[in-house]
């Protein structure tokens, strides 16, 4: 009777009697698994980081140990087998996490499943292999074709920089400040690549944020690009782009590889990962890779990512003031910047006495590629059935994608 009993104190129903907020992250994960596949909230992701927040937040699983990664750093002595001390306990910032080691002096943390899976994310490993991948699947033709786009691909990362200064003024230090502000991007990858290296300790909310935030972008985008448009300027029809070369698609990324790591170092290891996906793309010799990139290896760095990320959801981390003022500045840095590119559409048509931009094309210039241009592709047609926007769309898309790799190496740079 007093083995059942010791079971029975051992299991995750026992420890739950004590953990209310476990219970509510659970509650959570599972409706983050609803929107994933029920609402088809960017499921790809979605999925894998609702599932990795459910492991990491039952009791006595010991997937997860924040006391490993605590203060940004990855403690590699206690990876390796040594015990906690007293010394490490009064070493750490990190308050909450050191009042739970009060109890765990002289002991040794055993290693889980999802520590080990989140080194690809401390170590910046799965960002940029995903950015492979989205170099391989995307078409920088558009761009190319239409240079001038590439000015609302920037326009579109103006919110960043706006929503830093307002996370600076709500009491976020800088470098929490520059995390969230990425999620103006609306770029997964460069959100999380970011966020590791800056605040760590927030990876959880802003991944979830911008994820969900980029699900919502035909929600979002639309009652702001009508609230900023006239309904002539919806119904402008763009002439039709030029055919590009495929010498232009293959020098295009060496160039802006060169270009752009010697301007701004710190963005190198996302622009780089994204342009060397496209030129094996476009080069037409390493199809064979090309296709790898774009399937096999996107998709298994797809799921080490997303429960590794949801995995640092824990309930001390999550459940907190600071996460609701992240889903707030989180949306305020994506509507700032659909508003921007927009806007800046509408200057340059000030400018311009021909060739004429639709301006809703300029909402396309935040990152979430390509559902950011079928949304301008719709709003366009909603007032002539006739216009097509979606090639002229994809040159600004296409754009925010280098726009937010730069806007992080800036952040990383200056804040890091």
């Amino acid at each position: 009777m007093n083995d059942i009993l010791n079971f029975l104190q051992t299991t995750g129903f026992a420890m739950l009697a004590d953990n209310w907020k476990v219970i509510i992250m659970l509650a959570i994960s599972c409706v983050l698994l609803y929107l994933a596949i029920v609402k088809k909230f960017e499921p790809l992701l979605l999925l894998p980081i609702a599932f990795g927040m459910l492991l990491t937040n039952i009791p006595g699983s010991e997937m997860f140990h924040e006391v490993l990664f605590v203060d940004g750093h990855i403690h590699w002595d206690l990876f390796g087998g040594a015990a906690i001390t007293q010394e490490f306990i009064d070493s750490i910032e990190n308050t909450v996490v050191a009042s739970t080691l009060v109890n765990q002096i002289g002991k040794t943390v055993s290693v889980g499943l999802l520590d080990v899976l989140y080194l690809g994310v401390k170590l910046g490993i799965y960002p940029c292999l995903i950015f492979i991948g989205i170099g391989a699947q995307t078409d920088f033709g558009p761009l190319i074709a239409n240079p001038k786009t590439l000015l609302l691909g920037a326009a579109a990362q103006v919110g960043i920089f706006i929503t830093y200064i307002g996370a600076t003024l709500m009491g976020f230090t800088s470098q929490e400040a520059g995390a969230i502000a990425i999620i103006g991007g609306a770029d997964g990858p460069t959100a999380i690549y970011t966020t590791q290296i800056l605040a760590s300790n927030l990876l959880g909310p802003i991944a979830i944020a911008a994820y969900s935030y980029m699900a919502l972008v035909p929600v979002i985008q639309p009652p702001i690009m009508r609230a900023l448009t006239t309904k002539e300027e919806r119904r402008i029809v763009m002439k039709e782009l030029r055919p590009v070369s495929k010498t232009e698609k293959i020098v295009f990324p060496i160039i802006v590889t060169i270009f752009v790591a010697l301007l701004v170092p710190s963005a190198a290891p996302l622009i780089g990962c994204l342009m060397l996906g496209n030129l094996m793309r476009e080069c037409g010799v390493t199809e064979r890779l090309s296709k790898t990139v774009q399937n096999e290896l996107m998709n298994i760095c797809v799921v080490f990512l997303g429960i590794s990320v949801g995995a640092t959801a824990t309930a001390n981390s999550f459940l907190n003031l600071n996460t609701l003022g992240i889903l707030v500045l989180g949306i305020v840095a994506f509507s700032l910047g659909t508003a921007c590119g927009v806007l800046l559409a509408k200057l340059m048509n000030v400018f311009s006495k021909k060739n004429k931009i639709n301006p809703l094309i300029g909402a396309a210039g935040v990152s979430a590629v390509p559902m950011a241009a079928r949304v301008a592709q719709k709003e366009g047609q909603k007032e002539d059935p006739s216009n097509f926007l979606l090639m002229h769309a994809m040159g600004p898309n296409v754009s925010g994608v280098i726009g937010s790799a730069i806007a992080a190496g800036v952040l990383i740079s200056l804040l890091g």
